[in-house]
């Protein structure tokens, strides 16, 4: 079996959460640009999930960079442009609530945006890195004979690649035989999430339920900042501990001998604590914790001096930096 274990994105370059600073050197250090962050990401981890390819279509001379900026075995996970997932645009600012179900849930992608998608990612995919697609659907998507029915013709449109369907909603768990039915049909993995638990979250064990491969993500448990937070950042501002790290690090493996795949992807990204997070799992399932880590994310972070290597570094001053 194989676990891969990275981040969701890898560029937080602004806010109080930026990674600039502590996992990256700072922003106009000399000798490292912000087209740099990929590269430098890949020394630490061999997968991470894309999040851009939510706000916007991928463009194939922007996927093909990627692929050059990273080594041979190296997997990208893409989540799907939000038109396939959701039904109104979701921008970058604060979270709304959307639990309440609107007049309707069904989104409508546009004729082509399939086409378009593909194409986008066609680069990593030729290239072998390309690892699941991520459907992420918002709270508010209800299971119903209708959802069903958009999501099955979602999967059959994305045939002949691997994908993981997010669902939020706790209709889906409480309607647990038809949604593992449907994504079995397909193939598709069921995303096994760790987020703040309300009455209407999905409940899940964390079981995978196919032996292709399996798929989770941890979110961060900021409950009192989840919905209305005071930027969009803070929703994910938490770090885990190792000990609740060590049932992720069991479900990844333990008693699972039959599943190819896990990946396990950190999306409690305010001030790069999802690195801290993903390189603890790695530490914690025995594989190797590469790449060094700057002086400045020791301090902050402590509990990572015992499993990385440290820089033998150091970063350049002020002086030092070009404009």
């Amino acid at each position: 079996m194989t676990v891969r274990i990275g981040t969701s994105g890898w560029s937080y370059p602004s806010g109080r959460g930026t990674w600039n600073g502590t996992f990256y050197p700072p922003r106009g250090t000399r000798g490292f640009r912000g087209s740099d962050e990929l590269s430098y990401y890949a020394e630490h981890f061999d997968t991470v999930e894309v999040n851009s390819t939510f706000y916007r279509q991928p463009s194939a001379p922007t996927t093909a960079r990627w692929v050059a900026q990273t080594p041979a075995g190296f997997e990208f996970s893409v989540k799907l442009y939000q038109a396939f997932t959701h039904v109104t645009p979701v921008g970058r600012g604060p979270v709304p609530d959307r639990t309440a179900r609107p007049a309707s849930t069904i989104p409508q992608p546009a004729p082509g945006d399939a086409d378009l998608f593909k194409a986008g990612i066609d680069p990593i995919a030729a290239s072998g890195k390309l690892g699941p697609l991520l459907a992420q659907f918002p709270p508010g998507f209800h299971c119903s004979p209708e959802s069903l029915d958009y999501i099955a013709g979602l999967l059959d449109t994305l045939r002949g690649y691997p994908v993981a369907v997010e669902l939020r909603h706790r209709s889906w768990s409480d309607a647990g035989a038809a949604t593992a039915d449907l994504l079995g049909r397909f193939q598709a993995a069921w995303v096994q999430i760790d987020e703040p638990k309300f009455r209407f979250s999905i409940r899940q064990d964390l079981a995978p339920n196919l032996e292709r491969f399996s798929y989770m993500r941890l979110h961060g448990r900021n409950a009192a900042q989840w919905w209305s937070p005071d930027a969009a950042e803070d929703r994910y501002n938490y770090l885990y501990s190792r000990e609740e790290l060590k049932p992720f690090a069991a479900a990844a493996t333990e008693g699972r001998a039959e599943t190819r795949k896990a990946y396990l992807y950190l999306n409690n990204h305010f001030a790069a604590k999802a690195v801290v997070n993903a390189a603890i799992l790695k530490h914690e399932l025995g594989q190797t914790v590469p790449g060094e880590y700057r002086r400045e994310m020791l301090d902050a972070y402590p509990e990572l001096r015992d499993i990385v290597r440290p820089s033998s570094l150091l970063d350049l001053g002020d002086s030092d930096r070009s404009d």
